[in-house]
């Protein structure tokens, strides 16, 4: 999982929903793993 500045290009991934857990913003991506990130 990669800490981003943006997960602006990562939510338009195809498969990738963004979740709010914890005050943290995560993008996760059943689809393709690679693209599973967090900001904040």
């Amino acid at each position: 999982m990669k800490s981003r500045n943006s997960l602006r290009s990562l939510k338009r991934q195809p498969g990738s929903i963004v979740v709010r857990r914890r005050g943290r913003s995560f993008v996760i991506n059943k689809n393709n793993p690679r693209v599973n990130a967090r900001q904040g």
